[in-house]
C-alpha cells in the first residue's frame, strides 16, 4: 500500500549516485542508524544509486552496504523509494521500503493541509527517452543483460560505471523554467499545492502555476539534503550540508 501522509521534519534526499567511487551516501545513512540525523520518514527521490537495477546482480554486489543499511533502517523509520532512471527494479531488495515505480509517479502525499506531488523527475519525455526507460526495466532484458554481464566478468556494468565517473553532476541548466513548466498540463498538477522533483540537480525553488516547485539539488554534488517543515501556512523544505564526522 502506497504511503498517504508526509510527515513533519521528513529528510528528502535526491541523485545521491552512489556508487563505490563515491561513497558520502553510505556514512549519511550511517548518521541516520547512529541517530546523529533524525527523522521518522526518509524519502528517496530516485538516482540515490549509479547503477542499482534489481535483477542485475553486480549492481547488488557493488551497493551492498547502503542496501543493507537501508533495509536496517526501514525496521526503525517509514522510508519511500521513488525509483529513478539509475536505479529500478528494486522491491525484492527492499521488502520493508515502499518502493515507488516511474510508472506509480508522482506520489501525492497529504501535510498539514496541503497536497505534495514527488515525483523523481525524468516524465514527458521524447518518444526516443520514453522507449529506453520502458525498454531498459524490461525483466527480460535485463535478465539477458544480467547474463552477458556475469559470463563475461562485468563487461556492461563495467563500462558503465566509466562512463559514470566521467559525468559532472553540477552543472547550470540554462532556461530551466521552460523545462519545470511541462508539469503545467499534466492532469494531477491542478490539484497539487507542492511539487518536488529531483533528476536535474538544479536546486531551483519558483511559482509554477500556482503551485510551489521545488527542484532539488543532487547529493552528489555538494552532499545537500531536504527538511521538509511548515512556515506561514506553507510547506517548505529547509536545506542542509551532510557533513561526515572525522573518526
Amino acid at each position: 500500500m502506497s504511503p498517504k501522509l508526509l510527515h513533519e521534519g521528513a529528510i528528502l534526499v535526491a541523485d545521491s549516485h552512489c556508487a563505490p567511487w563515491r561513497t558520502t551516501f553510505i556514512d549519511f545513512l550511517g548518521a541516520l542508524e547512529r541517530g546523529e540525523i533524525h527523522t521518522t520518514q526518509l524519502i528517496l527521490m530516485g538516482d540515490n544509486f549509479d547503477l542499482l537495477f534489481g535483477p542485475v546482480s553486480q549492481t547488488q554486489r557493488d551497493n551492498h552496504l547502503s542496501i543493507e543499511l537501508l533495509n536496517r533502517l526501514a525496521l526503525k523509520m517509514e522510508i519511500i523509494y521513488l525509483e529513478g532512471n539509475h536505479d529500478f527494479r528494486l522491491d525484492s531488495l527492499f521488502p520493508e521500503i515502499n518502493v515507488i515505480s516511474r510508472s506509480h509517479q508522482p506520489l501525492i502525499l497529504s501535510y498539514k493541509n496541503e497536497r505534495i506531488a514527488l515525483l523523481h523527475g525524468d516524465m514527458k519525455v521524447p518518444f526516443g527517452y520514453a522507449l529506453y526507460t520502458y525498454l531498459i526495466r524490461n525483466r527480460p532484458i535485463l535478465f539477458c543483460l544480467n547474463l552477458i554481464n556475469e559470463m563475461f566478468k562485468g563487461i556492461i556494468i563495467n563500462t558503465l560505471s566509466k562512463q559514470m565517473q566521467r559525468k559532472n553532476h553540477c552543472q547550470k541548466i540554462q532556461n530551466f523554467e521552460t523545462i519545470a513548466a511541462r508539469h503545467s498540463t499534466a492532469p494531477w498538477a491542478n490539484k497539487c499545492d507542492v511539487l518536488i522533483e529531483g533528476h536535474f540537480h538544479q536546486n531551483r525553488t519558483f511559482d509554477l502555476d500556482g503551485a510551489k516547485y521545488y527542484n532539488l539539488g543532487a547529493f552528489a554534488c555538494n552532499e545537500r539534503y531536504y527538511v521538509v517543515k511548515f512556515l506561514q501556512d506553507r510547506t517548505i523544505l529547509d536545506e542542509a550540508i551532510f557533513h561526515k564526522e572525522p573518526r
